[in-house]
């Protein structure tokens, strides 16, 4: 390996300097980014020689070159890992460290030099528990005539010494928490050191310094037993008396609710009073932190009672997620009715010798699907002008099926056209179809005709980038059997091997089609998804996390009068989870969780804040996509896209002040991203993009 490796850095120089082939590709070389993080270890022996011993580290480093700051010449190359030393005179130097990269960018660095023969003087240290890393220590120390220092951490079975330059710190993580004795040397070019010792405290973290991660499951699809996200089961008993000797407490991490378990033997979650009914869920899902490296059992209880664990082994100092199948309780005891869950329980292992704190425990199923792009069954869509020709694209002046020629040509709008997952392709066109002269039919429903029957296996290329489908097989088509690349079939013995069409969606269940047959005429179909959801928002929508996402402007597409910026989005996080919720039954849900961007018209500081009504997503609502139109209303005092205070022809001043009904305008950029816009009149735009999680 190393013997390649060095192979191609002389190869990879060689071309640097005297020029590849073409027929190299060195392309990726380009995109390799200069070294980083470059800098220098430095130490000096104590026997008044001044002797510095140089290492230089980075990133992305094939070898360094030394600059020692006094004159004298520059180091050879030294390779990472290697080091360099050099006699200094008595006094201080910059010394330049240059990393070069594998395709000759170099990043410096200056390192300071101090030598003196002196020995070290008003040694300062400062020993610091890490405030994010348990059980890890932090030291610095600074010395007058000092160039490097030593720590000894003091743990038993581990003597060797941790070094670093004077004014740059260390660490160290300790297996278990407890009293130490960490002594610091400080060394100069003297024999002659200066040390320090100190009895010191190392602590462990014992809770979590950040929240669990935000759920982003819709509402619709969870229980919940406890989350700030969702509704609770109320009456619930997060600590009933079992005789247990666990201790209890709730605790708020940024603003979340948390559950602490302490010396947990076990542990119940009582709701016997309002069981759950999670027959139709699929998960449990939890959220669990711990200090120490730990197992717990997490048991669901029915009435009987009857319950199966499931074993959640947990790693120290970071919020561990699991999301266990409901068929793993039932494999292990098939009497566990998850029709009937009253109570969770958790069990330490070992028994009593460990602290966790839970949040987000819930019931879930996985969404019904969307399907998105090209893959599924399509059908030209029965409306007037999904099937027609003209000069240019979007122009059907020439012809197009008008609603007596979809009502006359039935056989032939009931037509499959079916892109499996495996890239086969097939028409499937039943026993009847439209059947034209050219072919031997009668300009009539009749049945299928050779090649063009669907008889022939076919395949399909889907490019998302230029927007094209290839159909490869002879016969295969889209909308007409007879038009293809520059040219309309006088035979069907003349159907060529392969088409290209252009494919465009207007959204998830609709994409347009149409192809050149040369001399100016396009022949263009619409075609729609058989057998899906009936509108392509069904699903749960988030406001798209990144800058430009939230703006308002004097048209669609400018956001000039103001726009939420990268600041801005850290700043409202607490809005940028806020989902929008389109049911396939037509019903709307604005989930806001426990907190969301409240501004003064409502009442609120322009701040997170609790959802305030009738924007709270507490009302009913539901909604009207018109996709023809490209419009979404929402039906409900208080259901909204994007911003609260914007509604059709102008802005709230008060929540009291809502309408019973918004209509936006909604474009899809792709199946899982769409832009939104309102107009309020005057000439001002609020704008939104949203993406489907």
């Amino acid at each position: 390996m190393k013997i390649t490796k060095y192979i191609l850095q002389i190869f990879l120089l060689t071309c640097l300097v005297m020029g590849c082939t073409e027929d190299e590709n060195l392309d990726y070389v380009n995109d390799i980014k200069a070294p980083k993080n470059v800098a220098a270890a430095v130490s000096v022996t104590q026997d008044n020689t001044g002797l510095v011993t140089i290492a230089p580290l980075g990133e992305g480093v094939v070898s360094f070159l030394v600059d020692y700051g006094d004159g004298s010449e520059v180091s050879d190359p030294i390779t990472p890992g290697k080091t360099t030393q050099h006699a200094y005179s008595e006094g201080t130097y910059d010394a330049v460290i240059t990393a070069i990269g594998l395709n000759g960018l170099e990043t410096k660095a200056t390192q300071n030099i101090t030598v003196s023969f002196k020995a070290p003087e008003n040694l300062m240290v400062t020993i610091e528990n890490d405030p994010a890393i348990s059980k890890l220590v932090n030291v610095m120390a600074m010395a007058d005539y000092a160039l490097s220092y030593e720590v000894y951490f003091g743990e038993v079975g581990n003597d060797t010494p941790v070094a670093g330059n004077i004014g740059e710190p260390v660490s160290y993580q300790y297996q278990n928490a407890g009293l130490y004795t960490i002594r610091i040397v400080a060394m100069s070019a003297a024999i002659e050191t200066l040390e320090y010792t100190e009895e010191f405290e190392v602590t462990a973290i014992l809770q979590p310094l950040d929240p669990a991660p935000k759920p982003t499951k819709a509402a619709t699809d969870v229980i919940s037993v406890f989350s700030d996200k969702y509704a609770n089961p109320d009456p619930i008993d997060y600590y009933p008396n079992w005789g247990q000797t666990t201790t209890y407490a709730q605790i708020q991490v940024a603003g979340d609710n948390i559950i602490q378990y302490g010396e947990l033997t076990y542990q119940g979650i009582d709701f016997n009073t309002v069981p759950i009914d999670a027959s139709t869920m699929e998960f449990i899902h939890v959220n669990v932190w711990s200090a120490e490296d730990y197992t717990i059992n997490i048991s669901p209880i029915s009435g009987g009672p009857n319950e199966a664990a499931y074993p959640m082994v947990l790693t120290a100092n970071q919020w561990n997620s699991v999301d266990i199948p409901v068929s793993h309780f039932t494999d292990l005891n098939p009497a566990v009715d998850f029709s009937n869950i009253i109570q969770f329980k958790f069990d330490g292992v070992p028994s009593g010798e460990g602290t966790i704190f839970v949040d987000n425990l819930y019931f879930y199923k996985e969404s019904s699907p969307v399907q998105t792009g090209i893959v599924g069954n399509w059908k030209l869509a029965s409306v007037a002008g999904a099937l027609g020709v003209g000069p240019s694209v979007g122009d059907i002046s020439y012809w197009n099926c008008d609603a007596d020629c979809v009502v006359l040509r039935d056989c032939y709008y009931d037509d499959i056209y079916t892109f499996g997952a495996d890239g086969s392709f097939t028409n499937d066109l039943g026993a009847q179809t439209w059947t034209e002269a050219w072919q031997g039919g009668g300009d009539s429903c009749g049945t299928p005709i050779a090649p063009h029957d669907g008889s022939n296996p076919a395949t399909y290329v889907y490019n998302e980038t230029d927007n094209t489908v290839v159909l490869n097989g002879v016969g295969a088509y889209i909308g007409l059997s007879k038009a293809y690349n520059g040219g309309e079939l006088t035979n069907p013995a003349d159907a060529p091997t392969s088409i290209i069409y252009n494919v465009t969606f207007q959204d998830p269940n609709t994409m347009a089609v149409n192809i050149d047959v040369g001399g100016g005429v396009f022949w263009q179909f619409i075609l729609v998804r058989d057998g899906q959801v009936s509108s392509p928002l069904t699903g749960t929508w988030q406001m798209a996390q990144e800058a430009g996402a939230l703006g308002v402007g004097p048209s669609v597409g400018d956001i000039s009068y103001w726009n939420c910026d990268a600041d801005c989005v850290t700043l409202r996080d607490c809005y940028y989870d806020d989902t929008y919720i389109f049911g396939s039954d037509g019903s709307f849900t604005n989930d806001l969780g426990t907190q969301t961007w409240t501004e003064a018209w409502q009442g609120g500081s322009d701040s997170c804040g609790t959802p305030v009504a009738p924007h709270d997503g507490s009302n009913a609502a539901t909604y009207t996509y018109d996709g023809s139109a490209g419009t979404v209303t929402l039906n409900g005092i208080g259901a909204f896209i994007g911003l609260a205070k914007p509604y059709n022809g102008g802005e709230l001043a008060s929540p009291s002040e809502a309408p019973e009904a918004i209509t936006y305008n909604v474009s899809f950029i792709d199946n899982n991203t769409i832009s939104v816009n309102i107009d309020i009149g005057s000439g001002v735009f609020w704008q939104y993009k949203l993406v489907r999680i």
